[in-house]
């Protein structure tokens, strides 16, 4: 039982590579390089993304003013009710 779960089998041919977690950086440059990167993406894909989902949202809204419209009755059909 003197196996870790990461030593549990033995690949061969297979070579890995870590770095101690004390010499790892959280975050590195991500003011400085994260942000505008993040701002770039976005500028690039904001026209492809944006009118399909514009045109659903007004598509979305006005099927549901007609169906509130025809859930209305019209006052014209009851005129010679008494």
């Amino acid at each position: 039982m003197g196996r870790h779960f990461g030593d549990l089998a033995k690949i061969r041919h297979v070579i890995t590579y870590s770095i101690s977690p004390f010499e790892q950086r959280a975050f590195p440059n991500y003011f400085s390089k994260g942000i505008p990167n993040v701002w770039r993406r976005f500028k690039s894909s904001v026209f492809k993304v944006a009118p399909p989902m514009i045109l659903m949202y007004l598509t979305y809204t006005w099927g549901n003013h007609v169906h509130e419209q025809g859930k209305r009755k019209n006052p014209a059909d009851y005129e010679k009710d008494q």
